[in-house]
């Protein structure tokens, strides 16, 4: 079992003290130190080669049919294969839908689990929190993102933060519940930056990197040496936890502010139009483009939401009836958009060389009912969906798992959000006995006990 342990003396049964809980915490909340990494480093928390590793999160929000699209049935009945057909890929024996043209091109790149399920209720907003953090919500506990994580363990390696969102939050799943983008009980320092902005709209610029207009950079250098002045002097407080705090996310964000670096990691007009158009000039597509470049700059964890809420727009969510979207919606509106901008961004990441060392794993809270709803669309399905990997020690071209012959149940090598959130873990390079300090500073195990990762992949 993996634990930071600084000096203390009442010890948990797991030998660790009260105030070294107390150390793990706050260090982890400033997200900055690198006495820190070093000391996850040195505890075997992290492998300190795998600090270049960095992960890409698409969450299909609305949930993809994984009948439709990943995990096709042609021999089944018609109620359940539904419309369209199975093709050929550049994987051998690995088939998908003929309306992801584009990730056939490149199933050699990538694996698909098709063997996924969870036992939380079929509403969006318990997937969400299961497939991003690994748990259910229970006792009050908001467990932390998988990128919340990482930034705790790892910290910010540059100007730009650890933990991305792209292009905001999620809203409402219809259960009225976290939806799992948070830090949760890692603290608030360890909330994504959100960019609030549709990186596809002309004139886009992210605000909250940017000072107020009326406020200059000189402005703000001088407000930082004043505040520098005002810590000399107060000696007594800047000797507490809570001054520690406070600084450093006050540096930090300083720092975005006036930086260069993110400003340019940011900026896509920088690219050429023919790359913007490879991505397709829409929401998601620039956010693929836009993570592409925070992964340059050295962001470490970045989430892009396919769409922002179940209600009123075009989503996964084929229920067939409104306000959701029928089957052909999704594979008239939908499909092309996703296809073409996931297909860029492996390619885009392969052809820099940042594919290796970047795990991207497409993600949803469910799959989708093996038989066609009378609307003609299908309804929420958490007993069997499809996730799929590239990069970050992946190996493409596999098929782990397998659903019976309608999609309904994993009939081979089951996986659950706790073996998904492990496998993106372990290809991070985090060992999966950390203990991290959860509520009340009681240890909490990084992972479910028993879970790992999904080792086909590697």
């Amino acid at each position: 079992m993996i634990t930071l342990t600084g000096s203390g003396k009442t010890t948990t049964c797991d030998g660790m003290s009260r105030r070294d809980f107390m150390q793990v915490g706050t260090l982890g909340a400033i997200g900055l130190s690198l006495p820190h990494l070093l000391a996850a480093q040195a505890a075997g928390a992290v492998r300190a080669d795998h600090d270049d590793r960095a992960c890409i999160m698409i969450f299909n929000l609305g949930a993809p049919s994984h009948i439709d699209l990943f995990d096709m049935k042609p021999n089944a009945a018609a109620e359940i294969r539904g419309p369209f057909k199975p093709i050929e890929t550049a994987a051998p024996g690995v088939q998908l839908s003929e309306i992801l043209p584009e990730h056939a091109r490149i199933a050699d790149k990538v694996s698909f689990v098709r063997s996924c399920h969870h036992a939380g209720a079929a509403v969006h907003d318990a997937g969400w929190q299961m497939l991003q953090t690994g748990r259910q919500f229970t006792g009050g506990v908001n467990t932390p993102h998988a990128g919340a994580v990482t930034s705790f363990l790892r910290g910010r390696k540059t100007d730009l933060p650890p933990f991305v969102v792209l292009p905001e939050l999620m809203g409402r799943g219809g259960g009225n519940l976290p939806n799992g983008q948070a830090g949760g009980f890692l603290g608030k320092a360890h909330d994504p930056f959100s960019l609030n902005a549709d990186p596809s709209q002309k004139n886009f610029k992210v605000p909250d990197l940017l000072p107020p207009p009326e406020i200059g950079e000189l402005r703000l250098e001088r407000r930082r040496k004043m505040r520098d002045i005002v810590d000399q002097t107060v000696n007594d407080f800047e000797a507490t936890e809570d001054a520690a705090l406070l600084n450093d996310n006050f540096q930090a964000a300083f720092r975005m502010m006036t930086s260069a670096q993110a400003r340019d990691a940011f900026d896509l007009t920088k690219e050429p139009q023919a790359m913007r158009d490879r991505y397709g000039m829409n929401r998601f597509g620039q956010c693929c483009l836009l993570a592409r470049r925070l992964i340059e700059a050295g962001v470490r964890f970045i989430t892009i939401n396919t769409f922002l809420t179940v209600f009123n727009e075009i989503t996964w969510d084929i229920h067939g009836s409104k306000p959701f979207t029928s089957i052909e919606g999704m594979k008239n509106i939908v499909c092309p958009m996703y296809d073409r901008a996931y297909a860029a961004l492996i390619e885009d990441l392969d052809q820099r060389g940042l594919l290796p060392k970047t795990l991207v794993c497409n993600l949803a809270e469910f799959g989708r009912t093996p038989r066609v709803n009378p609307a003609g669309g299908r309804d929420h399905w958490p007993q069997c969906f499809t996730t799929y990997y590239a990069g970050g020690g992946v190996q493409g071209g596999r098929i782990v798992g397998a659903s019976d012959p309608i999609g309904g149940v994993p009939a081979d090598r089951p996986c659950d959000p706790g073996d998904v959130v492990a496998t993106i873990f372990h290809s991070l390079g985090f060992d999966l006995h950390t203990i991290l300090p959860g509520p009340a500073g009681r240890p909490f195990p990084i992972v479910d006990t028993g879970k790992r990762e999904i080792h086909e992949l590697f």
